[in-house]
């Protein structure tokens, strides 16, 4: 691909629907502001209703923003039609003809630009070995697994060098075994061509695997944007912190602030948390934020939380601990288990926490 990479802006997109049944409107996306810089894959990630397709369906031109402006590199694209500006999208459902084998899927896109044969031909074959499909050109789409009918999928759009490549949940229809080869592939075309492109997805492994960054959505609003390892070790929000990642809340309360470390009060136990969010106040109505790796096992009356194993689920290079606890049942992950004092099930154990890889948020509920 030898086009010059876009970048992508949105500033103040809004989508309104009007709900004739009960005579409402619906603010599917509220006053959305973010940049794809040229060349990067930003994930739109979010439970089901929160605008995440919304917002590429406007990227894509399928949908007209009620206010607001799109641009594509410096372009004003916002109302220009889905054939007048420069995007290829990947949905769910592969889309492939039937009727046509895989290189002529692929193909088709060249031949409404009116290429010459021998210009497809060479194109085709080339994209069709970036993918792995090289040896299939002549297969019908029905006689492809899911996965590969995926890429030809893929191939289809990336073909015809596209400024934009949007991706509407392309793996959801594949099995988890596919799911993952397929994030590794299209990270690979997608660094490989350097190609700028928006992901939709609610799965949280793809997005953390695939992507730059993550915007973060919950009603139509953007919550965060961040990096994945940001995501994840620093997220604003309970909400966000809940939805990237397995999580423990405790009820905690806040003594003070002090040099940049947040004194807290944890069941009579004074700590000091190196990491709170801005909006974290002094007293009550916050929580301390523990994923499974920042809980650690001890013996009983040990740690902070007295509890009992309730189960140890075994992964290879870590296990997985759940614990009763009075706080209800806690995930304590346990890496490199052959070094480390692994508890029976049934027995009794208490949990600590290791600060620096906990937060303090504001409780939002």
């Amino acid at each position: 691909m030898t086009k010059k990479q876009v970048s992508l802006r949105l500033e103040n997109v809004t989508k309104i629907f009007y709900d004739k049944k009960y005579n409402t409107e619906v603010i599917a996306v509220n006053n959305s502001n973010f940049e794809i810089k040229p060349g990067e894959l930003i994930t739109l990630l979010g439970p089901s209703g929160c605008g995440k397709t919304t917002t590429l369906r406007m990227v894509a031109g399928f949908e007209l923003p009620t206010k607001g402006k799109i641009y594509i590199g410096n372009e004003d694209v916002t109302y220009l039609p889905p054939n007048k500006r420069d995007t290829a999208t990947v949905f769910q459902s592969y889309g492939l003809f039937p009727h046509m084998t895989v290189f002529d899927n692929v193909a088709y896109g060249l031949k409404l630009r009116k290429l010459s044969k021998e210009e497809i031909k060479e194109k085709v074959l080339s994209t069709l070995d970036m993918v792995g499909l090289k040896d299939l050109a002549n297969r019908a789409p029905s006689r492809l697994s899911g996965g590969q009918q995926q890429r030809v999928a893929l191939a289809r759009s990336i073909i015809v060098e596209p400024s934009i490549l949007l991706l509407d949940e392309p793996l959801s229809n594949l099995d988890a075994l596919l799911r993952e080869q397929m994030r590794i592939e299209i990270r690979r075309i997608q660094k490989s061509l350097g190609i700028t492109a928006i992901y939709v997805t609610h799965d949280r492994v793809e997005a953390m695997s695939l992507s730059d960054r993550i915007i973060v959505m919950k009603d139509g609003k953007i919550i965060q944007i961040g990096t994945p390892n940001t995501i994840y070790e620093n997220p604003n929000s309970k909400f966000v912190a809940g939805f990237v990642g397995k999580v423990a809340f405790f009820d905690v309360e806040v003594k003070d602030i002090v040099e940049n470390k947040c004194i807290i009060d944890f069941r009579g136990k004074i700590l000091e948390i190196p990491k709170y969010e801005s909006n974290v106040e002094i007293g009550s109505g916050n929580v301390l934020m523990a994923r499974p790796e920042s809980l650690v096992l001890k013996d009983p009356k040990k740690g902070l939380i007295n509890g009992k194993v309730k189960i140890n689920v075994y992964l290879g290079n870590t296990i997985e601990s759940f614990i009763d606890t009075d706080f209800g049942e806690i995930m304590v992950q346990i890496d490199n288990p052959s070094l480390k004092k692994i508890y029976d099930e049934g027995e009794e154990i208490s949990i600590d926490i290791v600060p620096e890889l906990c937060k303090i948020l504001k409780n939002e509920d």
